[in-house]
């Protein structure tokens, strides 16, 4: 049984633009398909969708991943930075956001179109369909948005050279989102 369901969600995020600071608000609907039988699935699904957008992208400084000055003061600044792949615009960030809420649903929820306006938008909305974010953002497992994980940036080596380990803990147990299964099979292997 599929059903399509909407949600919507309102953030503030600030962007680096043309080396500023910015201040935005969105506000994005998602229009979704449940992927699941679960209603436990359901909305542990919706809940990491509400924590991800809420808590770890709210507030967060919207940064061209190329632009690694920016991304070093922000951080010295001890600002959360999220690196995207291009200029912070509404339609590059509607995309990334769909492709990541796709990877941290795991398949329970489908998000299959995504509308994002913002304030800087002056009442432009822009929808994206999944077909089309997943033919532009980069796929590579590498990048942060194809991740299930709590992150917001790439990770890679550091100035010692030793190899972060990417992507190694999700986080989602950590704030009881984890799926239960999972956890289910993990105390069976105990």
């Amino acid at each position: 049984m599929t059903t399509r369901v909407e949600r919507d969600f309102d953030f503030e995020a600030g962007i680096h633009f043309n080396d500023t600071f910015f201040v935005n608000a969105y506000s994005v609907t998602l229009s979704m398909l449940v992927e699941t039988e679960s209603i436990k699935e359901q909305n542990i699904a919706l809940d990491r969708m509400v924590h991800f957008l809420g808590q770890v992208f709210h507030s967060c400084v919207l940064v061209k991943q190329d632009d690694q000055d920016a991304i070093k003061k922000y951080k010295n600044a001890d600002m959360r930075v999220c690196v995207i792949p291009e200029e912070p615009y509404d339609q590059i960030i509607s995309m990334v956001l769909l492709v990541k809420l796709n990877a941290i649903t795991e398949g329970r929820l489908l998000v299959t179109d995504l509308t994002l306006g913002s304030n800087m938008s002056e009442g432009i909305r822009f929808c994206t369909v999944a077909e089309i974010a997943e033919n532009i953002i980069d796929r590579s497992p590498e990048m942060w948005w194809n991740a299930p994980a709590l992150c917001i940036e790439h990770c890679s080596k550091d100035d010692d050279e030793k190899v972060v380990k990417l992507f190694g803990q999700t986080g989602w147990a950590e704030v009881g989102l984890e799926w239960h299964n999972k956890k289910q099979k993990a105390s069976e292997n105990d």
